[in-house]
């Protein structure tokens, strides 16, 4: 069930013009900066929020709509919401909030032993949210969330209070959940981390508008958007692991005709994987460089074309966006002009893309 959002709404200092639709399944991050409207466009998909002028769908089902007066009640949307704090009922056990989902939910898919080990709970059930680290909080949440048999999930920055080691802790299940579950889920953040980790479709927000809005290889590769302007800018490559390199301890993947080596992690031969690539940790060098390869310690060298060129003028450098041969992938780098100049390249040059083994971002 594709979810369409169309959203104008005028506060005392911004306005929000937002209109995006989201693919049926897998997860759509809202992605921009503090104010871009993320959370507004959670909290009306939710039905905590009701716009100036408003259009909410689910499939064939109309949730918002202020045309014509509709408006479907927040808990009768079966939408399950996750929000930054846990919102865990104190006097309740973990077994106690997680039944609570299921109180009001209709009959569904997504039983309680399930989702119990799918988030890796069951040695939590007896305790109290006190005696919980935010991480498991955040766990419980969520399969208190997915109890309640949601048609769409909704996930407002739900890491964003956690320190490193705890969102560390909690991404592989997000990872797991996606994997497995495959639920239709608006997730909004603001890193770079879990949207390259997570994200299948993104949405780019900036002051109330929608900037651009397509797959997460497609966006994450685009120099002319704010997403390649960051400094942790990367590309992300959805690749399947084609087998070990036999004497070697790497393991060999593949983008079509693209292959690359990668430090081996859990993942088998036929395995899917997802790369992020640093623009920064992407080298350019003319294609008889190739020759060379075997003297050098980078593992990796990629025949492409440059397809664009855009000015990094904060960063005093180039961003550049590389087709690779034999493959639909796109990697992104930065460099400095004089170095473009230096080798002559320019739009629609042939180029090798030289990238280093430990300088990709492996997230299985």
């Amino acid at each position: 069930m594709t979810l369409s959002v169309a959203i104008t709404h005028r506060f005392a200092d911004s306005h929000l013009d937002i209109r995006f639709e989201a693919p049926e399944a897998g997860i759509t991050a809202l992605f921009g900066r503090s104010g871009a409207g993320k959370s507004s466009v959670l909290a009306a998909v939710g039905g905590l929020f009701r716009p100036d002028a408003c259009r909410v769908a689910l499939g064939e089902t109309i949730l918002t709509d202020s045309a014509t007066g509709r408006f479907v009640q927040p808990e009768r949307r079966r939408v399950g919401m996750v929000f930054q704090d846990s919102r865990l009922f104190p006097h309740l056990t973990v077994a106690g909030n997680l039944r609570y989902g299921l109180r009001r939910a209709p009959p569904g898919p997504i039983g309680f032993d399930a989702v119990v080990e799918l988030l890796g709970i069951a040695a939590l059930l007896a305790r109290r949210p006190h005696s919980l680290s935010g991480g498991e909080r955040q766990r419980v949440a969520i399969g208190r969330a997915l109890l309640a048999q949601p048609l769409l999930l909704l996930m407002d920055e739900p890491l964003a209070s956690l320190d490193d080691e705890h969102r560390g802790e909690i991404l592989p299940y997000l990872a797991r959940l996606h994997r497995t579950l495959r639920l239709p889920t608006l997730y909004v953040t603001h890193a770079m981390d879990e949207l390259a980790r997570l994200a299948d479709h993104v949405v780019l927000l900036r002051a109330g508008q929608v900037v651009a809005s397509g797959p997460i290889d497609e966006l994450a590769a685009r120099a002319d958007l704010p997403l390649a302007r960051r400094d942790d800018a990367a590309a992300v490559l959805d690749v399947r692991v084609l087998g070990s390199e036999p004497g070697r301890t790497l393991i060999r993947v593949g983008s079509g005709g693209a292959h690359l080596l990668v430090r081996p992690g859990a993942a088998t031969s036929g395995d899917r994987l997802r790369l992020r690539i640093p623009a920064r940790e992407v080298i350019l060098a003319r294609p008889q460089a190739a020759a060379l390869a075997t003297q050098t310690s980078v593992q990796n060298l990629l025949a492409g074309h440059i397809r664009a060129l855009v000015d990094d003028d904060p960063a005093r450098a180039v961003l550049v966006e590389i087709t690779l041969d034999d493959s639909a992938a796109v990697l992104l780098a930065r460099v400095t002009r004089d170095a473009l100049d230096r080798l002559g390249l320019g739009v629609g040059a042939p180029v090798l893309a030289m990238v280093k083994s430990v300088a990709i971002e492996t997230m299985d």
